[in-house]
């Protein structure tokens, strides 16, 4: 309770400072049109695997659509309900939260910290810079993933240590208070939930938290093994996080299938130095008003304190007691051995495959450190001697000083006034630990992570990671001009200025990123890290949907094997030119079959081409071209398209679909072979004599009858180790694990003990 009391208060404190922190960047422009659009389509009751008329961004089996996370499809279920987007965004968000916290807090338990210290751990992560500035506030997938992994964390040290392990720690003789109650089971976990917890943040559909939940369990079976002196239980639990891993490869096959035509197509490894970040850096990690030194998108000193952890992590470290800490080296040699790693990782290589930009792994030298420090104190924490240990927290804040200043000196007065209030902090923490308890000193603690975030979110103001899309889903619809069909838009986002970022301004006649399923638009393409290489290429389209100036002339040239223009091929029914891009194109005449509409309030920001002859889209399925062949199409889904061929000397049908891989083409129920055409467009070669042939052009995401099985085998794998645990189980232990103690004072721990 105090750990989702304090993340809400947490939360509050944040948005006092900017109530947009939780919809800014991907959020607005990526995940919650997203959310929109796939939920739309679930009420409809379609798996939105593949749109086609989303191009670029329409294979949604390689996006970051979750489609196989139970809880992002909850979460999309409700999206088109709520008109509020940044209310939704942020109680989706403030609801990840809190399940992050109490993983963390439940991964201290499990190491055997005392629960105040846990509590105060579980409080803290949600507020640690990266996360706070980049994983909540934009890249939510990467949240979602690391609130789903550190569940698999504590559940994977309970499921491998067992009851006997938890049992023989000196805290949990105290598993009782005054009166004789227990006083808060820790409890232990079979394999089904570190296989579900594994499960959630693999399928999220982004690949860090996948990794990283694959290195946390490396880590954790390396320090059980270190630990327990025997390799069964590691064991056991690789194969168990391994039947996770299987059960979570269905949603990672059709990105690795697809590599070969994405912009993410080329394995490589390289270090740039984009992104990388110096491991002194994490000399900054109490200082609140730290802003680190390392290449970004904003230069080298960065805008907001991204490498903070808490304000009480690194003073923390003069209050443990090092002498018994070391006799538990074993036990805590797992959370060790993930913080010395995902160190290393943060400071490069830049690029390793698809995972790029090493400082998106800080969140884990965060959770790593808070998770160890934290597990110390609730464990070996004195206030002895408390003057020369005062004396050493305050070099130790001194050094912070020092750091932070070295990286960042022209704020050099900011980071003396934050020096100054973590030690009024820590000396406020000290005398209450000494005179009212640990309780006592560590709520100072808790209380104290609110504030602080409203300070730095506010410092940070106004942000420069904000697109400042509407968020007023019902108000953006009424604005925007009523496009049916499909639309190309070619415009480029950088010429929107600032102060037109409004519904008033260019947002009323403009989209960029994911914003057109917001207003529930048909747009062509959308944000996607994932873009088809050859359709960007000749569009010379960007991730979010940006093109450059030639894209005009590109869109209506003529493809030369079908005599079709692009926008032919494409079945585009409308073509939105950005003005400031294309400032003198509505002074030229339309292209042939097109003309130029007015829209009455949006002449500012956009000229309009549509067809002479109505809605292309609508007529013939998604057939664009035919050659020496008649092709009806008789039935059409997002997958399939049927169409009724004939031709007496063999000819060719294209159709306005993106070649992804996974298609399959019958002709009368024979597999016959496809090609595309280029590089771009799905075409069908007819035989000779075809009379009425029944065509059936399919897609299906590559792999998916492996992934299908691999699912089938990581549950039947799942239901044997569960039915072994069970029957392993003696009597005695389903009463459960023994408590960890919640005591006020170093004495009573004593006496515990």
């Amino acid at each position: 309770m105090i750990t989702s009391l304090g993340v809400i208060a947490g939360y509050g404190a944040v948005l006092l400072a900017n109530v947009r922190h939780f919809y800014t960047d991907d959020t607005e422009s990526q995940y919650v049109p997203l959310w929109v659009m796939l939920g739309n389509r679930l009420r409809n009751g379609d798996l939105p695997v593949m749109v086609p008329e989303h191009w670029m961004a329409g294979n949604y089996a390689i996006e970051e659509a979750g489609l196989l996370n139970p809880p992002q499809l909850l979460i999309d279920l409700i999206a088109p309900s709520v008109d509020n987007l940044v209310l939704y965004a942020t109680v989706v968000k403030l609801i990840f939260a809190i399940i992050l916290g109490l993983g963390v807090y439940r991964v201290c338990l499990a190491y055997g910290s005392r629960v105040q210290w846990a509590a105060l751990a579980g409080v803290s992560i949600p507020f640690t810079g990266w996360l706070l500035f980049f994983d909540e506030a934009s890249w939510m997938t990467a949240f979602t993933g690391t609130a789903w992994m550190v569940h698999a964390w504590a559940s994977g040290v309970r499921y491998a240590r067992g009851p006997r392990l938890l049992g023989q720690r000196p805290e949990a003789v105290a598993e009782r208070d005054h009166a004789g109650r227990p006083s808060g089971r820790i409890g232990y976990c079979g394999p089904i939930s570190v296989f579900v917890y594994l499960y959630l943040a693999i399928s999220v559909q982004y690949v860090f938290p996948a990794v990283e939940a694959g290195l946390m369990i490396a880590t954790v079976a390396v320090g059980e093994l270190i630990y327990q002196r025997t390799w069964r239980p590691s064991l056991k639990l690789l194969m168990v996080a391994g039947l996770a891993a299987l059960a979570g490869a269905a949603t990672y096959l059709p990105s690795m299938l697809s590599a070969k035509v994405t912009w993410r197509g080329t394995a490589q490894i390289n270090n740039d130095q984009f992104l990388t970040v110096p491991w002194s850096e994490s000399l900054n990690a109490s200082l609140p008003s730290t802003l680190p030194a390392f290449t970004s998108w904003w230069g080298y000193v960065q805008p907001m304190p991204v490498v903070y952890i808490a304000w009480f992590l690194i003073p923390a470290l003069a209050f443990i007691d090092w002498g018994k800490a070391r006799a538990a080296w074993r036990e805590l040699s797992g959370i060790g051995l993930f913080a010395i790693a995902v160190l290393m990782w943060t400071a490069g290589p830049g690029t390793i495959g698809p995972l790029r930009w090493p400082a998106r792994v800080l969140p884990m030298v965060a959770l790593g450190l808070l998770v160890l420090v934290c597990v110390l104190l609730g464990r070996f924490a004195t206030f002895k001697d408390w003057r020369a240990r005062g004396i050493a927290a305050a070099v130790l804040i001194g050094l912070l000083w020092v750091r932070s200043f070295s990286a960042d000196p022209h704020n050099w007065i900011a980071h003396v006034i934050a020096a100054l209030a973590i030690a009024a902090l820590g000396a406020a923490l000290v005398w209450l630990a000494v005179n009212k308890g640990v309780s006592a000193a560590v709520a100072l603690a808790i209380i104290a992570v609110a504030p602080i975030a409203y300070v730095q979110v506010e410092r940070a103001q106004p942000t420069p990671m904000s697109w400042n899309l509407p968020s007023d889903r019902a108000a953006a619809r009424a604005a925007f001009p009523e496009f049916a069909g499909t639309t190309l838009q070619l415009g480029d986002r950088a010429l929107i200025q600032p102060g037109e970022r409004t519904l008033d301004g260019a947002y009323g006649s403009l989209v960029f990123g994911n914003y057109a399923k917001d207003i529930e638009r048909t747009y062509v393409s959308g944000y996607t890290p994932n873009g088809h290489f050859w359709f960007g290429d000749m569009l010379c389209m960007r991730w979010d949907t940006s093109v450059c100036p030639d894209a005009y002339r590109r869109a209506f040239a003529v493809e030369p094997s079908t005599g079709k223009t692009v926008v032919d091929l494409m079945n585009i029914d409308r073509v939105v030119l950005q003005r400031a891009l294309y400032p003198a194109a509505r002074t030229e005449p339309a292209p042939a079959g097109w003309k130029w509409v007015d829209y009455p309030g949006h002449e500012n920001y956009i000229s309009v081409l549509e067809r002479e002859d109505g809605l292309i889209s609508t007529r013939n399925g998604r057939v664009s071209a035919v050659q020496n062949t008649t092709a009806v199409s008789t039935s059409e889904s997002d997958t399939t398209s049927r169409v009724t061929v004939s031709s007496e000397t063999g000819g060719s049908v294209v159709f306005a679909r993106l070649g992804w891989p996974g298609y399959r083409v019958s002709l009368d129920g024979k597999d016959i072979p496809f090609k595309v055409v280029a590089k771009s467009f799905v075409a069908v070669d007819i035989p000779a004599g075809t009379k009425n042939g029944d065509l059936e052009l399919t897609w299906r995401p590559p792999g998916w009858k492996i992934g299908g099985a691999a699912i089938g085998l990581g549950l039947l794998g799942l239901a044997v180790f569960q039915w072994l645990y069970v029957r392993g189980r003696k009597p005695e232990e389903e009463q459960g694990a023994p408590a960890v103690e919640s005591l006020d004072s170093d004495d009573a721990l004593a006496k515990a003990r």
